[in-house]
């Protein structure tokens, strides 16, 4: 009796400790989750670009080791997508880096995809009906802002890989991606996600297969969807679609509106604060490229 009652007790007390164990690594879990969302919405609302570029590497290497220790956090990994993606597309000149960091953003936001979004993640290589399909079927605010994550990590991969013909082959997946995305929140991310859409759809002339009104319609989409406060749609819409089609008119009044702007705004500083400054660039440029 005494050797039963002592087993039981032993059993009892693994299976308390084995739910102890389950509950510390789910709290660290949504702890890693919380501290890399808030760290990219506190570097997002930074107005200091260069502490923004000398200090992100180290914040870089701290999300990969929370993901070395938990690699199937779907939220962290989001979160280090998008870190990767906007210091490759805004700090980095070197476009070898560039390229190499941006591939890590994209193969992060896919791992995500395919933790949580299961269906989506086996179309990524599945024939194009398929893709429209797995996006289709896809509904929600929650899903949206997934679909999002992993279209801008994309569009920005294509961005630095514009020399890959199948990266470039993949920008109508990336498009429905993101139509989608706002088809089910319109107002997602301040509008980032109409920005994305312009830039892909003004990437090519028409004659080769570029949609440039396409591109011009979502680049003021995300400027109304955002009240104007996204000022990189501006400047955007200035550097892809104005330059596209020779129109140094609309080029002139976009980057002027940007530099007029107050940066300041929530989720959006940091961005602003370099669409200023990329905009005063463009717009010295302007008389030698018009």
């Amino acid at each position: 009796m005494k050797a039963h009652i002592n087993a039981v007790l032993r059993t009892a007390v693994l299976s308390v400790a084995l739910a102890t164990l389950c509950g510390c690594a789910s709290l660290v879990n949504r702890a890693s989750e919380r501290f890399a969302d808030n760290l990219g919405r506190g570097i997002l609302n930074q107005d200091d670009p260069a502490t923004v570029a000398e200090g992100l590497p180290a914040y870089l290497l701290l999300l990969d080791g929370l993901l070395e220790g938990d690699p199937d956090n779907a939220g962290t990994l989001r979160a280090a997508a998008r870190l990767y993606g906007a210091y490759a597309g805004n700090f980095i000149d070197d476009p070898v880096r560039a390229a190499r960091l941006s591939a890590r953003a994209f193969d992060y936001a896919r791992r995500a995809s395919c933790i949580d979004q299961r269906e989506l993640c086996a179309a990524l290589r599945a024939p194009y009906e398929a893709w429209e399909a797995a996006v289709a079927g896809q509904s929600g605010p929650q899903a949206a802002a997934r679909m999002y994550a992993l279209g801008s990590a994309w569009a920005g991969y294509i961005q630095t890989h514009s020399d890959d013909y199948a990266a470039i082959a993949a920008i109508p997946r990336v498009g429905l991606l993101l139509e989608r995305a706002v088809a089910l929140d319109a107002g997602l991310d301040g509008g980032m996600p109409h920005v994305y859409l312009g830039v892909l759809n003004s990437l090519r002339p028409a004659a080769v297969g570029g949609e440039p009104e396409k591109g011009r319609a979502a680049f003021e989409r995300a400027i109304e969807l955002s009240a104007g406060r996204n000022l990189m749609a501006r400047t955007l819409m200035a550097r892809h679609y104005a330059r596209l089609v020779f129109d140094q008119e609309l080029h002139d009044a976009q980057l002027r509106a940007v530099l007029e702007a107050d940066p300041r705004a929530p989720g959006l500083t940091l961005m602003n604060t370099l669409a200023q400054a990329q905009a005063r660039q463009l717009l010295d440029d302007s008389s030698d490229y018009f």
